[in-house]
C-alpha cells in the first residue's frame, strides 16, 4: 500500500507519495481544491492529513474513492516529527507524515459526517451572532458608565429601548445610536436563528429524545449529535463524560496520587451547553431526582462542584437516551 501524505494550505498543498518500503514515489505541490482530481489518479492508499479547517472535506473526498484516511491530531505531529530541530516546512512537514505512516498505523481522530458537520455550523453561525450582540452591548454599557447612567434591568431583546428611554427628549450620540441599530438587526437574526435551530432539532427524531431531559434544549441536543456523530463510538457513559471534558483530571507520580479540576478535553461548545443546561435544570426542575441527587453534592463540595456534577451526570444521561432509543425517565436518572 502507498502511503500519500498532504500538507494542506490555503492554495496549494504539499504531496508526499512513499511505498510500504519508505521509498518517495511522488512529491509536489498541488491545488488544494484539486487534490480529489490527485486522488483519483492514485492507487489504493493510505491518505494521512494533520487536523485543520479543510481537513475533513479532503477527508471525505479520499473516502469517496476507497483510499484508508487518516487525519492526525494537531497535539499529536510534532512527536511524529512534524516541525523536528525547529525545521519546518511544507515538504519536510509531508515528507515526515509519509514516513512515519510507513511505520506504524498512524493515529487518527474522528472523521465526522457531513451531517455532524452541519449541526455544528448551524451552531456555530448561531453562537457568532450573540457573541457579536454581546461585544456591541457592551461597547455601549461602557460609554453608560462613563455618563454616569444605568438603564433599567431587562432582557437583551429591549436592551436597545431600555437605552434609548434615558433621555427621550435628547438625541443620543450618532456612534452609540449605530451600536443600537446594530443590536437590533442582531436581535432579529438571532431570532432567526433560533427558529432554525429549533425546527432542526423538532425534525431529528434522537434530538427531539434528547429535549426530554432536565435542561435538554435545542442547542445541547443539536451539539450533543454533533459532536458524537456515531453512538457506537463510545462504549458506555463514562467514555462520554471524559470525552467532553467532565471528568477530573489527575496528577499522580511514585506513591502521590492527586486528583485535579476537570480535564476539559474535547468539544468546548458542547460542555458549555451542558454546563448551562445543568444550570436551567437546577431552576427549573426543583422536584426532579437530578436536582435532589445535585443537592447532596452542594452541601459536601458547594454550588459550582455540583453543577459540573450534574453536568457530567447529564451527558451520560443523553448517551443512554440515545443509546436506548428512549426518553428520560427520573426513576431512573440516579441509575446512570
Amino acid at each position: 500500500m502507498e502511503h500519500l501524505a498532504i500538507d494542506l494550505g490555503g492554495r496549494e498543498s504539499q504531496i508526499c507519495v512513499r511505498n510500504s518500503e519508505g521509498q518517495i514515489l511522488d512529491e509536489r505541490r498541488w491545488p488544494t481544491a484539486a487534490l480529489g482530481r490527485y486522488l483519483a489518479t492514485r492507487p489504493i492508499s493510505r491518505v494521512i492529513v494533520e487536523t485543520c479547517s479543510g481537513a475533513f472535506a479532503v477527508a471525505d473526498a479520499a473516502l469517496a474513492l476507497g483510499h484508508e484516511v487518516r487525519v492526525v491530531p494537531t497535539t499529536l505531529v510534532r512527536s511524529l516529527g512534524v516541525g523536528a530541530r525547529r525545521l519546518k516546512t511544507d515538504r519536510r512537514d509531508a515528507r515526515a507524515l509519509s514516513e512515519v505512516s510507513c511505520r506504524i498505523d498512524v493515529p487518527s481522530v474522528h472523521v465526522p459526517s457531513q451531517e455532524s458537520r452541519a449541526r455544528k455550523t448551524l451552531c456555530g453561525m448561531r453562537e457568532a451572532l450573540v457573541g457579536a450582540r454581546t461585544t456591541l452591548v457592551n461597547t455601549v454599557r461602557g460609554w453608560l458608565r462613563t455618563e454616569g447612567r444605568r438603564p433599567r434591568s431587562g432582557a437583551l431583546a429591549t436592551f436597545s429601548a431600555r437605552v434609548r428611554a434615558l433621555s427621550p427628549d435628547t438625541p443620543l450620540p450618532s456612534h452609540v445610536e449605530r451600536q443600537l441599530r446594530m443590536i437590533d438587526v442582531l436581535n432579529d437574526e438571532i431570532n432567526e436563528a433560533d427558529r432554525e435551530q429549533a425546527a432542526a432539532a423538532q425534525a431529528d427524531l434522537v434530538a427531539r429524545r434528547l429535549m426530554t431531559a432536565p435542561g435538554g434544549g435545542p442547542a445541547t441536543s443539536l451539539r450533543f449529535i454533533a459532536a458524537l456523530d456515531e453512538i457506537s463510538r463510545f462504549p458506555n457513559a463514562h467514555a462520554v463524560e471524559s470525552y467532553v471534558g467532565l471528568v477530573p483530571g489527575e496528577d499522580s507520580s511514585s506513591e502521590r496520587t492527586r486528583r485535579t479540576h476537570i480535564t476539559k478535553a474535547g468539544p468546548t461548545a458542547l460542555r458549555w451547553c451542558l454546563v448551562q443546561a445543568a444550570w436551567a435544570a437546577r431552576r427549573m426542575r426543583r422536584k426532579d431526582p437530578m436536582h435532589r441527587w445535585a443537592d447532596e453534592v452542594e452541601k459536601r463540595r458547594g454550588t459550582r462542584v455540583a453543577v459540573l456534577a450534574l453536568a457530567r451526570k447529564l451527558a451520560g444521561i443523553l448517551f443512554a437516551i440515545w443509546r436506548d432509543g428512549t426518553v428520560y425517565e427520573p426513576r431512573r436518572s440516579g441509575a446512570v
